[in-house]
């Protein structure tokens, strides 16, 4: 039975719209969201000292708040939108609806979902920064660095790499979902940040436990599950590439996250489950700029270089570099994104195969890995791509140092990227005037925040909390 014309929803539904395209990107954009929120705020809250608890997620969640506001206001368009340098967009609004409900530059959905999408990306990308500075940077700064470094770096890597407009993705380099726009980025921004922010404390480097595995282990878990999205959405598409893309990446994680296991139970006689997450951390970013262009068995081959290659350079080659060890690097950003990143696209230039690329672009290009190359006697093309994914190292690692350097100099002007070493410690309560465990007889230490335990318990100035058991609630 026909519905009235009245109900018929051809304005909601144009010709151009795939209902099903869309539905997985926007789920697809979800899972990536969740990666973040509440992923890696988990995943930094378990993974730092009691004390800085709330600070680490909090990052996290101010990064995220942060960027979705500038990506709609001049973000996604200096990314996506009009040419106006090789390597950069025009910075224009993303609010109007004649502009969001248009068909979106690649896809068959709209704008709406495409700034979505990629803002979520965008947002993971600063919490991943965040994590080299845990621990004492001045979180005002960090206020300030978020929207700076989004607008003067982030955008820069996305047009380059990720729009049909930039000069980098004309030419043919190979990102599938961001080893080099996302974790590239974010390891070399990161470590860059450190060394601009400075150390921790000295006790604070060299003792640094976590204050709650399990926790950290759920946000790792979220991370893990959400790289669905993170890989399986860049198609753009609900497609048998986008299938692919995510088969390899859990493969590809997996590997890693044994590789890893297995060199600690040799190296140092025992398994750790924090070791664990690295290696799967190192894993999911090696096969993010390959996930839908190569093969079962590439994967397999990614993980294992991916949980070994990190973790040398982690365990044997940062303890024995002077310079290295000078950068505090808390949540060592450098060799699980810049590190596994590089390493990922490396391995694209030589495992990239013609016909999955023909599925992912669409056409018949120039993209063919190099071990392709010899294979089909293309040498010539497979040396191109190689050179092409080192080239596309080169030009992130250098705009990351050199914007990510400016961003702080500039900053610095005005405000210290460093708490005092008074704050640092303190922690939490010292910047936040609030603890992430309260027990009993401990709970005054929450008197200092504007939001106590119960809403009626905030009065200004505040007031000392009635002892345990003998507490009563104002009703005002």
């Amino acid at each position: 039975m026909a519905l009235p014309s009245n109900l018929v929803p051809t304005e909601a539904s144009p010709d151009w719209l795939n209902k099903g395209d869309n539905a997985w990107q926007l789920t697809a954009a979800t899972l990536v969201g969740l990666q973040s929120v509440p992923g890696l705020i988990l995943l930094y809250g378990g993974a730092v000292k009691k004390k800085w608890a709330i600070n680490s997620a909090f990052m996290s969640l101010y990064a995220f708040a942060c960027v979705l506001v500038c990506w709609m206001i001049w973000g996604y368009r200096m990314a996506f939108g009009d040419k106006m340098l090789p390597f950069w967009g025009v910075p224009n609004f993303n609010l109007d609806q004649k502009y969001l409900l248009d068909m979106a530059f690649l896809g068959s959905f709209p704008v709406a979902t495409m700034a979505f999408f990629q803002f979520v990306f965008a947002a993971i990308t600063l919490i991943l920064i965040a994590g080299a500075v845990l621990g004492r940077m001045n979180f005002y700064a960090w206020m300030a660095f978020v929207p700076l470094w989004l607008t003067f770096s982030y955008t820069i890597g996305a047009f380059s790499l990720w729009s049909p407009k930039g000069f980098l993705s004309k030419a043919g380099v190979i990102d599938y979902s961001g080893g080099y726009v996302i974790h590239l980025s974010s390891g070399v921004a990161g470590f860059t940040l450190a060394y601009w922010v400075g150390p921790r404390l000295s006790k604070d480097r060299e003792r640094f436990p976590p204050n709650n595995v399990l926790l950290m282990l759920a946000g790792a878990g979220l991370l893990w599950m959400g790289w669905t999205g993170f890989n399986g959405g860049d198609p753009y598409v609900a497609s048998i590439d986008a299938s692919l893309a995510v088969i390899n990446t859990h493969t590809c994680a997996a590997t890693s996250l044994l590789v890893w296991v297995f060199l600690d139970i040799a190296f140092f006689g025992k398994p750790s489950v924090i070791g664990s997450v690295q290696g799967m951390i190192t894993g999911l970013v090696c096969i993010t700029p390959a996930a839908g262009v190569v093969q079962g068995w590439a994967a397999i081959i990614m993980g294992i270089l991916s949980g070994s290659i990190p973790w040398f350079t982690m365990m044997v080659v940062h303890k024995r570099s002077e310079l290295l060890q000078k950068v505090d690097d808390t949540m060592a950003v450098l060799h699980t994104h810049a590190i596994a990143g590089s390493l990922g696209g490396l391995l694209t230039g030589l495992f990239a195969e013609p016909k999955l690329n023909r599925l992912f672009y669409g056409f018949q290009g120039e993209y063919m890995g190099l071990f392709y190359g010899f294979d089909m006697g293309e040498v010539r093309k497979g040396f191109r791509q190689f050179g092409l994914q080192i080239g596309g190292i080169l030009f992130i690692t250098f705009l990351n140092i050199v914007s990510t350097s400016l961003i702080c100099l500039l900053i610095q002007m005005f405000v210290p990227l460093r708490m005092s070493d008074e704050d640092m410690e303190i922690g939490d309560e010292a910047a936040h005037g609030e603890v992430a465990y309260a027990i009993w007889g401990d709970g005054e230490k929450m008197e200092s925040s504007r939001y106590g335990t119960s809403a009626y318990d905030v009065e200004d100035p505040p007031r000392k909390l009635p002892a345990p058991g003998a507490r009563q609630v104002e009703m005002t």
